[in-house]
């Protein structure tokens, strides 16, 4: 059965959408979805990698075990592999009693500075679900998530990328709101991007400080 489904994914015989119906059925085929994101066949690892995403949010407890199997992910020479490690792990936060999140974030956090702007952004939304989950940790990460203000350009990473990033930071923000003791900061980061040049940017932040300014 395990070989049959990761073969299935390869030969395009199993769509990710039936694997993960039947995973849901039988979450002890949990471990051979991790196993299957160690994979050297593209099809596979992306599978397992996309449907075990999925299977976090709703099961995380099932999925806790194997943390350590996903924070090692993190380092996986395939950045898609990293991506689907990062959401996972973000999505078992509120269940992480060891608090093996807490251990690994400024390894965590360190993808900010990465030259790829999905990487960046991917980073800034789990950051709002990890702050959801780990309240003690939401001033950490407010100030790592205000400083990609001055991320540095690279070939991957242009000033609309930059733009784009403000803009998934300041729906990051709006998760967490209300826990954040620098409220002043983290509103005038978000007026900085009003006149932005980028509409989608600037309709959010003029959203986000309707909603928010009289807090301060």
């Amino acid at each position: 059965m395990d070989d049959k489904l990761l073969s299935g994914l390869e030969d395009k015989s199993l769509t990710k959408g039936r694997l993960h119906q039947i995973v849901e059925h039988n979450l002890e085929l949990i471990p051979v979805l991790v196993k299957g994101m160690y994979s050297l066949k593209p099809s596979i690892r992306y599978g397992c990698g996309k449907v075990l995403m999925d299977l976090s949010e709703n099961y995380p407890g099932e999925i806790y075990p194997y943390i350590d199997s996903f924070i090692e992910l993190l380092d996986s020479k395939y950045r898609i592999i990293t991506w689907n490690s990062m959401a996972i792990i973000a999505n078992m936060a509120p269940i992480d009693k060891e608090k093996k999140i807490d251990s690994i974030f400024e390894k965590y956090s360190s993808f900010l500075r990465d030259e790829y702007m999905i990487t960046v952004a991917n980073v800034i939304e789990n950051l709002g679900k990890i702050a959801l989950a780990k309240p003690y940790l939401t001033q950490k990460i407010t100030a790592k998530i205000l400083s990609v203000e001055k991320i540095k350009l690279t070939p991957h990473l242009t000033e609309e990328c930059r733009r784009v990033i403000a803009e998934k930071a300041i729906g990051s923000f709006d998760l967490f709101f209300d826990n954040i003791d620098e409220k002043k900061k983290v509103l005038s980061f978000v007026e900085r991007q009003v006149n932005s040049s980028r509409k989608s940017l600037r309709s959010k932040a003029t959203e986000f400080v309707r909603k928010h300014c009289e807090q301060i």
